[in-house]
């Protein structure tokens, strides 16, 4: 993987687990010549992993709305600042130039790109792995929640192993290297989740 886009939040809670994953997952960047694709702020955990990847001589590459720079939100000493229209280019952008997708803790607007993103790899739009940084336990009611979907017949077990989760910056990069997806064409031809 050449690029990976993280998706996190644009608040920061202070949290010493999250700034301890945020430098791991820098670390990992750098050291596997990864390039980190993000929402392009300064603010919250974005400005903390993209001051991590660029401290450490690494690259990161933000895509923001013009509405955010105009707030004054967005990161000026990246390796390179993208400007889009709207936040739906914005998505799509970051898809474009990445080769997977990690989701840290975050908000709202954290967990709408990462299920529009992986809705994606369901429906065979890419083939890019998706993982869940789940640090100190964060995603676990989520995780959770998505064997309830498959206990309730509304997930088939193949794509609820689509996410990939570890809390572990190393771990989960690892699992994504060795990701190996196909769309499930079934799902086109038969409603069947069994």
């Amino acid at each position: 993987m050449k690029s990976i886009s993280v998706f996190c939040g644009a608040n920061f809670n202070g949290d010493p687990e999250i700034l301890r994953a945020v430098n791991g997952l820098a670390d990992v960047f750098v050291e596997k010549d990864i390039t980190l694709i993000f929402g392009g702020g300064r603010v919250g955990v974005m400005g903390l992993i993209a001051d991590a990847v660029l401290d450490r001589g690494g690259k990161a590459v933000g895509v923001i709305p013009q509405f955010l720079m105009d707030k004054e939100v967005g990161h000026t000493g990246l390796t390179e600042l993208i400007i889009t229209s709207n936040m739906h280019e914005r998505k799509q952008k970051m898809a474009d130039l990445s080769d997977g997708v990690i989701t840290l803790p975050g908000g709202f607007g954290t967990l709408e790109e990462f299920f529009e993103v992986l809705t994606w790899l369901q429906l065979g739009l890419h083939n890019n792995p998706i993982g869940l940084l789940n640090i100190d336990g964060f995603y676990n009611p989520l995780l959770a929640q998505m064997d309830v979907m498959v206990e309730k017949k509304f997930l088939k077990p193949l794509n609820r192993d689509l996410v990939l989760s570890h809390s572990d910056p190393a771990g989960l990069v690892e699992l994504m290297e060795n990701f190996n997806s196909s769309p499930d064409e079934v799902w086109f031809e038969v409603r069947n989740l069994t």
